[in-house]
């Protein structure tokens, strides 16, 4: 006779089914974006009935905000203890390819302008923070005075995700991104080149 699960048995099914969602919601969304992305096939790449994402999420708009939420989440271990400007951006392009579909989602939205987060400000005020910073960086001599760090910011923003956004290029110009040492030597690399924006006052 089958017994019927035990509460800690059914709390463990549930945050399983949560995870697959949400890992299969970032693939989807990212390669389809908001708009195009299908709950029905977010369900299926996760294994699990479609009913669950209004269940557990309130629907698709519910799980596109999780997937945002657990962007947002993973940023502190970047920025807690970042170092120098080199060693931040070398972290954000680890990040970026140990989770390209995460960073996909963010072009995406990017490009098809259909966000439903419906957390704009916190984002503005995500990156206002980051904005702050490296004006502090730059009063400390890690910024030359002649660059304005609004530009600064968002031109290293994009050298971390370079190899994810473009792999054809990296590719074409001799290199593996899909090595499993490359996230190391990029981010090092990445590193050496931020430090040349260095002031030489």
């Amino acid at each position: 006779m089958r017994r019927s699960p035990g509460p800690d048995e059914r709390q463990r099914d549930a945050e399983r089914s949560r995870q697959q969602l949400l890992d299969a919601a970032v693939i989807e969304f990212g390669a389809h974006g908001f708009s195009g992305a299908r709950v029905g096939a977010i369900a299926d790449r996760a294994g699990v009935n479609k009913q669950l994402i209004s269940y557990y999420f309130g629907g698709k708009e519910g799980l596109y905000k999780a997937v945002a939420d657990r962007w947002r989440a993973s940023e502190p271990a970047v920025t807690d203890d970042p170092g120098t400007l080199g060693e931040l951006v070398g972290a954000y392009a680890r990040v970026a390819l140990e989770q390209p579909d995460l960073l996909k989602l963010l072009v995406r939205e990017g490009i098809d302008r259909d966000s439903a987060t419906g957390d704009e400000e916190a984002q503005y005020q995500r990156f206002q923070g980051m904005l702050a910073d490296f004006r502090r960086r730059q009063s400390e001599g890690e910024l030359a005075d002649d660059l304005d760090p609004a530009y600064a910011a968002l031109a290293l923003f994009g050298i971390s995700a370079a190899p994810v956004v473009f792999p054809q290029i990296a590719r074409a110009i001799g290199l593996d991104p899909d090595s499993p040492d490359f996230p190391s030597q990029y981010a090092e690399q990445a590193d050496r080149l931020v430090s040349h924006l260095r002031s030489r006052r």
